[in-house]
This record gives structure tokens, C-alpha cells and sequence, in this order.
């Protein structure tokens, strides 16, 4: 199993252009279910979650042909076989977003209840809830979401909760139902308004795509389009604080600050000067951080998918800060590791207390989930000597060749297998 030995002490100086945003893949590489034509589309990260879930409409009957620089055509003519075994989608989530295209274009599906991070709960009940509104026939049997539809109709969907992945599978779903779906409490993530533009361009009906309440009237069929999937993020929010905590000065292209005003606003907060141009983020960090408080709820308020990356610049920042967790109840399982490099974090329930250190000291550690592995990396840039990083497979799932965009960026990183 492949780890990552950080040497740290090097401040992240240069240019570095962002991938494409995985959390908006993979659901517009789920949308090529609904049509026989072929999707095509660029800006595609080469991650190991993008390879899991191609793998897994290859053996649905989808063509899949990958091409240089991030493209990808997938021709779902041939789709003929709408399961999604265990074995396939067991360490991602994001496998759950076939169920809605699957039932929508065939009628039937066999999904596996998805795994992925151990952050925490995350059940798929909102989706079964929301198809059975639609007229879909659900039931649970062995590990299985079993499903089965003539035709979807239209319905207004209430999720209990704000869900991503729900909201994203419900509104591929009405794409091809029977008249008009309305889901309120819809999630407004700038992924979920991606893949929306993307189905839009498939022919789809959709409208108020990044408010509470999405609607969308469905057609008999979609068909092909050419679509280019919107930057990473986190991928850009992750770059920046570990520019920050390094005492860096970079520029990140292939960016869209729009979609990151409260991450860059605490930026600002800790006291790191940042130039934002429509496509471009600049940052040159002080001489010493301000610890900075969050709290982490849905967009557009800080995600939760940053808050690890914080609390690692928290923890050699200047004064004490408190990180409260909204969204998933297990997601500080990364502080007991960046206690092990010298971090002081006390953890109470849902808040984490940290108070800045002068510095912190290399050892190893255990990756415990994705974001939680992009904050060890941070730590590991900034700790005194060696740190080693093990189960960095999360990294591989969400970042796409780290560690050389840091070594591009000065930074004493390599991958030991």
C-alpha cells in the first residue's frame, strides 16, 4: 500500500492549474445512463473514484473511451445490464447516483448500498423516499436497493434533509419521467448546478438549479452533448491553505473563486493577502497565521469538506479557534493524528477547540478519509523533519497527482509503494 513521506519546511512558491471537480464527474459520467448517444467530456480528473465508477458503467454495457487531457466520450447505446454490483462500488459513495438514471432509462435497478469515507452516517433513505414518490417500487434485500418503474412520474419531492447526492439523483431521474417533479429543500451546490447545465444541454427541462427548489419537467428522451465539467473546489481550497500554512505565495489557474467566497473570506481572516480574477486565485501568506473559528453547514456556507484543511492551518496559527462540525458526526477522526505531530486539539462532541503551536514535529500517520488525508499532507508540509502518511489511498481518490503539483510548487514530497 502506497504512502506519502513529506520532508516539510518548504513554503509552496509558483503556479499550479486545478482539475476538474470530482464531486461534479461523477454524477455528469452517471448522466450518460439516460440517453443511447454519446456523451462527451473534458476537464475530467484522473482519480481512482472517475476509474471506479467507469469501470462500473462499462460492465452496465455503457462504451467508455478516455482520450488525452481529461477527455471522456461514454456511449450508453448498448447499456443492457442495470446492476451495480458490491464488489465494484463498496469503497465510494457516489455509486448510489446510478439508481436514479438506471430506473429512469431501463426501468429496473440492482444497486449496492455504497461505502466510501468513514465520516459518518450518510443514508440513502432520501433517495428511496424520493423515487417511491415518483411511483417506483423500492424494496432492501440483501445489501441491495431493488427497484423497478414502468415509467417515473412527476411528483413534489420534500427531502427530510439536504442531501447532494439525493438531490442530484432525484433530478436525473425527472429528466425522463412523466410531467413535472419540483424537490424542495433541494441542495444548491455549485456540483449539483453542473450536472443540471450538463443534463440542460442533453435536452433537458430543469430549472432553479442552485436554489432550494429545483424544478424540472420530463421528456420522452435526451440525447448527446459535448460538456466541460467545472473546477475542483476543494482540489482549489485545499491548494490555498496549504500555500497558507507554508508561508506560500501561489497562483492557481483553471479556478473559479466565485464558488469559494467563504473559504476565501476566512483566508483573508487569518490574514493571507488574495487577488481573485474570474479564473484565477492568488495567495501570499503572512509571516504567521490568526487562528480562525468556523462552522461548517450546506452552500454557500463553508463546507464541511474544508474543515480538516482549516484545522490543520489552525494548528500553527497564532491564538485559539473552535471548529464546529454540522454535517457529519464523525469527522474529526484527523485531530487525533495532528496530535501525534504536536497539534494541541481538544475535541468536545461536534466542536473541536485548537490552539496554535509554534510548530509542529514529524512522525507517521493514518489517513482516515479523504479530506482528512488532504490535512495531514498540510501538517506534513509545515512539521519540523519527516512525516510519513500511510493508507494514502483516500488521496488518490479525490486529488489527482499530488504529489507532483507539490513538488511543481517546491515542496519535498514523494510516493513510497
Amino acid at each position: 500500500m502506497d504512502k506519502l513521506l513529506i520532508k516539510g519546511g518548504n513554503p509552496l512558491v509558483g503556479e499550479l492549474a486545478i482539475s476538474g471537480a470530482k464531486n461534479a464527474a461523477l454524477p455528469i459520467i452517471c448522466a450518460s445512463l439516460l440517453c443511447n448517444n454519446t456523451l462527451s467530456l473534458t476537464n475530467i480528473p484522473q482519480l481512482h473514484d472517475v476509474a471506479t465508477m467507469l469501470r462500473l458503467l462499462g460492465q452496465m454495457g455503457v462504451v467508455v473511451t478516455i482520450g488525452d487531457k481529461g477527455t471522456l466520450t461514454l456511449d450508453g447505446c448498448k447499456l443492457d445490464n442495470p446492476l451495480a454490483p458490491y464488489e465494484m462500488v463498496k469503497t465510494m459513495r457516489a455509486s448510489i447516483l446510478v439508481l436514479g438514471p438506471l430506473l429512469a432509462r431501463c426501468g429496473e435497478a440492482k444497486v449496492s448500498m455504497p461505502g466510501g469515507c468513514a465520516i459518518g452516517a450518510r443514508p440513502v433513505d432520501q433517495h428511496i423516499k424520493g423515487l417511491q414518490a415518483m411511483g417506483a417500487e423500492i424494496r432492501v434485500e440483501g445489501g441491495y436497493v431493488l427497484a423497478q418503474a414502468q415509467r417515473l412520474k412527476g411528483a413534489r419531492i420534500v427531502t427530510d434533509m439536504v442531501t447532494v447526492t439525493g438531490t442530484e439523483n432525484l433530478m436525473m431521474a425527472a429528466t425522463l419521467a412523466e410531467g413535472e417533479t419540483v424537490i424542495e429543500n433541494a441542495a444548491r451546490e455549485p456540483e449539483v448546478v453542473d450536472l443540471a447545465n450538463c443534463l440542460i444541454a442533453m435536452g433537458a427541462r430543469i430549472s432553479g438549479a442552485g436554489s432550494d427548489r429545483i424544478s424540472i419537467q420530463g421528456v420522452d428522451r435526451l440525447h448527446g452533448a459535448d460538456y466541460p465539467v467545472m473546477p475542483d473546489r476543494i482540489e482549489t481550497g485545499t491548494y490555498l491553505c496549504a500555500a497558507a500554512a507554508t508561508r506560500g505565495d501561489i497562483l492557481l489557474t483553471r479556478a473559479s473563486p466565485a464558488l469559494l467566497d467563504a473559504v476565501i473570506d476566512k483566508l483573508r481572516e487569518a490574514g493571507c493577502a488574495i487577488e481573485c480574477q474570474p479564473d484565477s486565485i492568488a495567495l501570499k501568506a503572512p509571516r504567521r497565521l490568526k487562528s480562525v473559528s468556523l462552522r461548517t453547514a450546506p452552500y454557500p456556507a463553508f463546507p464541511t469538506d474544508m474543515q480538516a484543511q482549516f484545522m490543520a492551518i489552525d494548528c500553527v496559527a497564532e491564538g485559539s479557534a473552535v471548529i464546529r462540525e454540522t454535517i457529519f458526526e464523525n469527522r474529526f477522526m484527523h485531530a487525533v493524528e495532528l496530535i501525534r505531530l504536536g497539534a494541541d486539539i481538544r475535541i468536545d462532541a461536534n466542536n473541536a477547540v485548537v490552539t496554535g503551536v509554534p510548530a509542529l514535529d514529524g512522525a507517521t500517520v493514518m489517513a482516515t478519509d479523504l479530506r482528512a488525508s488532504a490535512s495531514l499532507v498540510i501538517a506534513g508540509l509545515v512539521a519540523q523533519g519527516e512525516t510519513l502518511i500511510e493508507r494514502i489511498y483516500h488521496l488518490d481518490r479525490g486529488y489527482e497527482r499530488i504529489e507532483e503539483k507539490l513538488t511543481r510548487l517546491g515542496a519535498d514530497v514523494r510516493r513510497v509503494r
